[in-house]
């Protein structure tokens, strides 16, 4: 009986990764396609797909970076993730998310859960603890264990910038609490937007950084 192929985002799909990825394990040798056309058009077998069993599966990788005046940090996160797990001889996709630990909504983490729920993945990796979540990190990590995946943390404790990466948070909810409160003619709403926009100039101040995208008076 003739197999299944089907193309490259067919087979990312079907196993819950990229086709970046699977063109990075073909570079490795970790998961070659059944057949490769002359123009580099992949196909891979269905039935090799839903083979893999846990020994196979990925090892995801998580990194987060608070804002974009980070990206440097995210990129030595992304660097230490793929060394460490490279020295392991693990298989690993790396999924990189810019935003605030509090935002539950960001597409990287949106895509880690949904992994985590289908059990698309064996272990998950991340540098800290607080690079998953600021808050309900412990939630995340309760689902792998239910989904029997295993999480490695590489760092135990505190990075060194945690309590300006927690500051950051504090300043992006005055913003956004500042922007629904302006323009309100009610005397309590302003002269609390006023408070509001004078702690975060002290916090901003302390640590050097300034949110000009928060409404001025």
């Amino acid at each position: 009986m003739e197999r299944r192929l089907v193309k490259i985002g067919e087979a990312a799909s079907l196993i819950g990764s990229t086709p970046a990825t699977l063109r990075k394990w073909e570079k490795t040798g970790e998961l070659l396609p059944a057949r490769k056309t002359k123009g580099g058009t992949r196909y891979y077998a269905v039935a090799d797909l839903l083979a893999l069993g846990d020994t196979d599966a990925p090892t995801v990788c998580y990194a987060r970076a608070s804002g974009h005046d980070r990206k440097a940090d995210l990129d030595r996160q992304h660097e230490m993730l793929e060394t460490y797990c490279a020295a392991k001889g693990w298989r690993t996709e790396v999924i990189r998310d810019l935003g605030s630990g509090m935002n539950y909504r960001k597409k990287g983490l949106q895509r880690l859960l949904e992994m985590i729920l289908r059990r698309r993945m064996r272990r998950l990796v991340i540098t800290h603890k607080d690079r998953l979540l600021r808050f309900g990190s412990e939630l995340v990590f309760a689902l792998c264990e239910i989904q029997g995946i295993e999480i490695v943390i590489i760092h135990k404790g505190d990075q060194p910038s945690f309590e300006e990466d927690l500051a950051q948070d504090v300043l992006e909810i005055i913003t956004v609490f500042s922007a629904r409160l302006y323009g309100s003619r009610s005397k309590k709403h302003r002269k609390l937007l006023h408070d509001l926009q004078a702690s975060a100039d002290m916090m901003a101040e302390d640590l050097g950084i300034y949110d000009a995208a928060r409404p001025q008076d």
